[in-house]
């Protein structure tokens, strides 16, 4: 299923959803964070997804980062809540979410970074190399936040 992301544009469509959501940013012991280039949109992204019903947001992200990647990851953080009117996305079925989003922090515990059905490439990104890749506006914010600490600590 395609998908087309609208931000801050007034041609976007009225959204018909809000869907909570969970990304993991993991962070390997040389500070690279993992990424998978989004098939749908071609797109470097955060993993993550849809949570499902009975599962929690630590679950539906540890889920969803080794379904898109091949790593298996534990949660140690929180970044933070990603909810904006004026992100919409827009699916080729006729669905169209308002962005809700629980973005969560992590570190890997095994597994390798592998391609597969959602995910044309994964890898591990130094934060210097970020500003190469294609990444929507929403999920660079969202690193942006982790590489510059604006998030909840727990010192």
């Amino acid at each position: 299923m395609g998908r087309i992301e609208y931000y801050n544009d007034p041609r976007a469509p009225k959204p018909n959803t809000l869907i909570p959501a969970s990304n993991l940013l993991v962070v390997d012991d040389e500070g690279r964070i993992l990424l998978q280039r989004r098939r749908d949109t071609d797109q470097w992204a955060l993993p993550g997804g849809a949570q499902e019903i009975g599962e929690t947001p630590s679950a539906c992200a540890v889920r969803e980062c080794f379904e898109e990647t091949g790593v298996q990851a534990v949660v140690t953080g929180f970044l933070g809540i990603y909810s904006d009117p004026r992100h919409i996305v827009a699916y080729t079925d006729g669905e169209i979410r308002q962005e809700y989003e629980v973005t969560l922090l992590g570190k890997p515990t095994g597994g390798a970074p592998a391609p597969n059905e959602e995910a044309s490439d994964v890898a591990w990104v130094r934060p210097s190399d970020l500003s190469e890749l294609d990444i929507h506006e929403t999920m660079r914010r969202q690193m942006r936040d982790y590489l510059e600490g604006n998030y909840p600590h727990a010192d």
